[in-house]
């Protein structure tokens, strides 16, 4: 681990796609700013770049309010610059004793500027962004923060939130991955991101070494809008159009499974609110992935109205991944 904090801009990333670990030097980057949450996405993030071979990356950022002082007397002695510096350094200082006996290599910085927007740039140089569900800014009843919602739907990589309650071990073992058999699941309906989300959860399961769980969810026919009321629902119809979609999913799923025999892969079409449904399979799940946006009504929105309720509401870590997040 270094002996020094780094303060630094963020670099202009490498976009040459035949090495992964130039284009994507930051390996793992973690928001931090020391509140319970961020200690929490900080131990999911050591256990990530351990289990992925790469290194870690540390990251708190800090601004600086323009300030107006009636009277000369009244200005600080230490300039705001210089004091935020200093605040956001003590607070990368505590992320640097959680990792007391870190194995893997480690990258502290402080960097200027807002905490979102410096994640949302760093990102475009990491193989995945992690954070808490929310951290210490912004109302204190919101279930997410602020940066938790603007980091997965602006990332260009994916992006983990790490919720309430995620195990943070004890001991020389805690950094160790903690790999058991539960799968990843992964919401799909056919989007291109939804493409992108199940490929990246395929890579997840199977360096994870555990199976990989395709959901795909109908909307209840009370969803499908007013024309479809006069006829439905039928309970044959609903049924008929939920089978064809499993058997459609089966078939797509039939070169993945040739293709990484070594890979379980199980998937289930179910009629339902997609949102409530991912939520729950979320509780028994080691990671749930979904793509940006899907097919939701509000196609100019970046992340889908089942994207945050998961983020909000899931009871283990989800996964956001881009369009190109594949990549």
């Amino acid at each position: 681990m270094p002996d020094d904090v780094t303060t630094q801009p963020a670099q202009t990333p490498r976009t040459d796609p035949a090495d992964q670990d130039e284009s994507r030097p930051l390996g793992v980057l973690v928001g931090y700013d020391g509140s319970d949450q961020a200690v929490q996405a900080l131990r999911y993030a050591a256990r990530a770049a351990l289990r992925e071979q790469r290194s870690l990356t540390v990251v708190t950022a800090y601004t600086v309010p323009t300030m107006a002082y009636a009277e000369a007397a009244l200005t600080p002695v230490m300039p705001a610059e210089v004091a935020r510096l200093n605040a956001a350094r003590e607070v990368l200082d505590e992320a640097r004793e959680h990792l007391h006996d870190y194995p893997g290599p480690v990258d502290l910085r402080v960097e200027w500027g807002d905490a979102a927007g410096v994640l949302v740039k760093l990102s475009a140089q990491a193989l995945v962004a992690v954070v808490g569900a929310r951290g210490r800014g912004g109302f204190l009843g919101r279930l997410l923060g602020s940066v938790s919602s603007a980091l997965p739907a602006h990332a260009h990589c994916p992006t983990v939130v790490v919720h309430r309650g995620y195990d943070l071990g004890e001991g020389a073992h805690r950094f160790e991955p903690v790999d058991d058999d539960a799968p990843v699941v992964v919401g799909i309906d056919g989007s291109a991101r939804a493409e992108a989300a199940l490929e990246v959860a395929a890579r997840a399961a199977a360096s994870r070494g555990t199976s990989l769980h395709v959901l795909m969810v109908i909307p209840s026919p009370d969803d499908w809008g007013g024309s479809y009321a006069a006829w439905l629902p039928d309970p044959d119809v609903v049924e008929t159009h939920r089978a064809r979609a499993a058997t459609g999913l089966e078939r797509s799923l039939e070169e993945r499974r040739a293709a990484t025999p070594q890979l379980a892969i199980t998937s289930q079409v179910v009629i339902g609110d997609p949102a409530r449904v991912l939520i729950t399979a979320s509780a028994d799940a080691q990671l749930t992935v979904v793509g940006t946006r899907g097919h939701g009504r509000l196609t100019s929105t970046l992340l889908g109205s089942v994207s945050r309720s998961l983020l909000q509401l899931a009871e283990g870590p989800v996964m956001v991944v881009p369009a190109d997040g594949a990549e």
